[in-house]
């Protein structure tokens, strides 16, 4: 399998710490107001591979932190006159409430920063005591120039970071580039001991530790999204490289969700959350609107694209109906693996080749078209295994299929039964009343064998 290698800038082989095991670590939220389309993007990302591992039969032990403690909780705390681990917790559960809505499996290790500050406290010890960090008088910091190859992963040298990196701008540092390890806390400020003083460590420093004490040194993948590249990724590998600890061995980053060609992101007040989103349209597809974008590509989300992605997916949610009803006998998925081994072949050349999930969406829809195609001719059984297929690969990658009449409240019920009742007496007109009643209640309208079928 191929992945593209932020460190290395370029796609390359992934070679595991282990065979058959792959450790992950994700960075996670910073729980102080809901997840947007960016957060759900990277989530799904890494979902989507952490799950393709799953289907390669290999162990995935996965870690994405929780940040429960950092300025903007204690900002948004001071808003709403709340205690900071009252907001952490609305929002992480916000967090987990919105992964559930997007079939995202939980992770591993949900580690909260604030469970681990005395290993933070004793690794920025270790900094201080090796002369690559410096006290003032409102924290402890690194010193960058210390570290040997700093802004190789995000390519750049030290120089043109300085020049027009995101950086703290603090005229008590050495250098704009230096960052926080324990922040001393003001007035009123949770806090916590330290050789140091009272304070906080700083948020490099928390993904660092946990990622080291719950994967171990030289552990497999550290993902996020681009913008995680510098400082923050970097920031962390200083640290590990000061103390001669060996860090991740593969860096993978996904894109932006944009909006007008701008990043997504909470700063700039431009986003959508994932609540606002879920409210018209199908999780699934938005999951499956991010397989058909590369990863690694910015990805614009619009009313049009997720339309589109509507559409999409109600054609795998009207085979699914089609040849569930037909009730055969069909073989278990290992069997289906081996008699089309050349779909499955194909469907992991893509994926092995840095996640080609464009390509396997477009394999999908040609396999929903050749198992049409199959049952309109008479071949029920070939096209119910053409299909099953399909379904395989989509559920390989946490895209489930449904027939959405499955999930009818009791009123949708009543009048599926009625029309039903209206057309076994050719009560024609009466049929077509409670159609369009279905219709303004948001259903599309099917006339089976079987009867009324609505979906939306």
């Amino acid at each position: 399998m191929k992945l593209y290698d932020t460190a290395e800038g370029k796609v390359t082989e992934l070679t595991l710490r282990n065979p058959k095991e792959v450790s992950m670590y994700v960075c996670g939220p910073t729980v102080y107001a809901p997840p947007h389309l960016g957060h759900g993007r990277f989530a799904l990302n890494f979902d989507i591979l952490r799950r393709y591992f799953l289907y390669l039969n290999y162990k995935v032990i996965y870690v994405s932190n929780i940040t429960d403690i950092d300025d903007k909780i204690i900002q948004r705390a001071n808003q709403e006159n709340k205690l900071t681990n009252e907001i952490a917790a609305t929002y992480e559960n916000k967090w987990f409430e919105d992964m559930g809505k997007l079939n995202i499996l939980k992770p591993t290790y949900s580690p909260h920063a604030t469970e681990y500050i005395e290993a933070m406290v004793d690794l920025i010890k270790k900094l201080v005591e090796a002369d690559y960090a410096y006290e003032t008088e409102d924290g402890i910091y690194l010193e960058v120039s210390k570290i040997q190859n700093y802004g190789f992963l995000s390519g750049q040298d030290v120089n043109s970071l300085k020049s027009g990196a995101r950086v703290e701008i603090n005229e008590k540092k050495k250098s704009p580039l230096d960052f926080t390890l324990w922040k001393l806390s003001k007035p009123s400020e949770p806090s916590w001991p330290s050789p140091f003083g009272m304070g906080r460590p700083g948020w490099h420093t928390e993904c660092v530790v946990m990622s080291l004490q719950l994967l171990g040194e030289g552990f497999d993948i550290h993902g996020g999204a681009q913008d995680l590249i510098f400082p923050h990724h970097e920031n962390e590998v200083a640290q590990a490289t000061a103390l001669s600890q060996k860090f991740a061995k593969h860096w993978v980053h996904c894109g932006f969700v944009t909006v007008s060609g701008e990043k997504m992101s909470k700063s700039l007040n431009n986003y959508t959350t994932l609540e606002e989103l879920l409210a018209f349209h199908d999780a699934r597809s938005l999951r499956l609107l991010i397989l058909q974008s590369h990863y690694r590509s910015p990805l614009e989300i619009t009313k049009e694209t997720l339309e589109t992605a509507d559409n999409a997916l109600a054609r795998l949610d009207s085979a699914y109906r089609r040849f569930k009803d037909q009730h055969l006998d069909l073989p278990d998925n290992s069997s289906i693996k081996t008699m089309y081994s050349k779909y499955f072949e194909e469907f992991e050349l893509a994926m092995n080749n840095d996640l080609d999930t464009p390509k396997v969406t477009s394999q999908i829809f040609n396999l929903i078209s050749q198992a049409n195609t199959m049952a309109d001719n008479g071949q029920i059984q070939e096209g119910a295994e053409i299909f099953a297929v399909t379904k395989i690969i989509c559920e390989s990658l946490g895209l489930e299929l449904k027939d959405s009449s499955e999930e009818l409240d009791p009123t949708t019920l009543d009048l599926v039964a009625k029309r039903d009742a209206a057309r076994i007496n050719k009560d024609f007109k009466a049929a077509d009343e409670i159609r369009n009643r279905l219709a303004l209640l948001g259903w599309t309208v099917e006339d089976t064998a079987l009867g009324t079928r609505v979906h939306r």
